[in-house]
């Protein structure tokens, strides 16, 4: 009974950690594939960072994916409209940041959207942006919108396809040892 008694208090004194939150990076490229037609969707709602942290100066980051960026802004088929890198904590709990770019017009951006992030065996990501047409007098005229859901898996490039417009995110924990490579031969 009393190795019962210290196996629960054990438990109780280490479960906590697991469940705490950790500190990744997140970089999240926006692009526009020009090979496929633009769908307008309604214009983008006033609210539409309702529940998200904004970004704040101190958590933006040097963004790594230069090499990629070159590499689509070199070719015709695509066009980045946001290229950002922050860092932030994840855990069991959806985090949903606020990302804008652009000059603020009435509460609106040029581009505007937003990022929930939730930590798991992969992370779930569920992006929601808007690219917005705004007229002279500060008005949404048009839009266009990502909206998608995926599974993604840590420290590793991907891309969330939503016809017209594409995600490309990756997510690498800031605190976890980086993971060993893979043999290139399997011993016998």
């Amino acid at each position: 009974m009393r190795l019962f008694h210290t196996l629960t208090l054990l438990m109780t004194l280490v479960t906590p950690a697991a469940f705490a939150d950790d500190l990744y990076q997140v970089e999240m490229i926006l692009v526009r594939q020009n090979a496929v037609p633009a769908i307008v969707s309604r214009a983008a709602p006033e609210d539409w960072a309702a529940g998200a942290q904004r970004l704040s100066a101190d958590s933006v980051r040097t963004p790594s994916l230069n090499p990629e960026v070159e590499k689509l802004t070199a070719s015709s088929e695509y066009t980045v409209l946001l290229h950002k890198a922050w860092q932030q904590n994840l855990g069991e709990e959806v985090s949903k940041v606020a990302i804008s770019e652009g000059a603020e017009q009435f509460g609106q951006f040029p581009i505007e959207g937003t990022l929930s992030l939730k930590l798991g065996r992969f992370t779930d990501v569920d992006a929601d942006f808007w690219v917005n047409q705004i007229d002279a007098n500060g008005m949404v005229t048009a839009s266009e919108r990502l909206k998608q859901e995926s599974h993604t898996k840590n420290g590793q490039l991907n891309f969330l396809d939503n016809g017209h417009l594409g995600l490309l995110i990756k997510i690498t924990s800031l605190t976890a040892p980086a993971p060993r490579p893979a043999p290139e031969e399997i011993p016998d």
